[in-house]
């Protein structure tokens, strides 16, 4: 499939859609999961996040949900179901991105327990993605 035809093939609304859903899962998972553990782990305080700019971060947060997931649906193709498309999501997770922010994380000396919280976000993030977009 070329790039003109994987464009036109895209459902719009699949697409924003996973992506809220990546924004809600990261809501989730760092905030009552494993929020404590992250901000432990990385030393911050609630004072810390404070200082962020909230329409800056969540903005661009969305944004960057919107875009890797009209790049997994891309990826997947309008042929995909929901196995599929999960499986795809799942396998991108760890495949790709879990790998590295490992090996990110390695020249960082960052610790197990940071990579497992950000690799595991990563991982369920665009696995439920996928099952959206297949599903679609």
């Amino acid at each position: 499939m070329d790039l003109s035809t994987a464009f036109t093939n895209i459902n719009w609304l699949s697409v924003l859609v996973a992506a809220v859903s990546s924004f809600l899962v990261g809501g989730i998972w760092y905030g009552p999961v494993f929020g404590r553990a992250w901000m432990k782990a990385f030393n911050y305080t609630e004072e810390d996040l404070k200082k962020r700019s909230i329409p800056k971060t969540f903005g661009l947060s969305l944004l960057l949900a919107f875009f890797a997931a009209l790049i997994l649906d891309m990826f997947i193709g309008p042929e995909a179901d929901i196995v599929f498309g999960g499986l795809a999501g799942f396998f991108a997770g760890i495949g790709w991105v879990a790998t590295f922010i490992g090996i990110l994380y390695l020249f960082e000396m960052q610790t197990l327990k940071v990579f497992f919280i950000n690799a595991g976000y990563c991982v369920v993030s665009l696995t439920l993605m996928g099952i959206i977009l297949g599903s679609w």
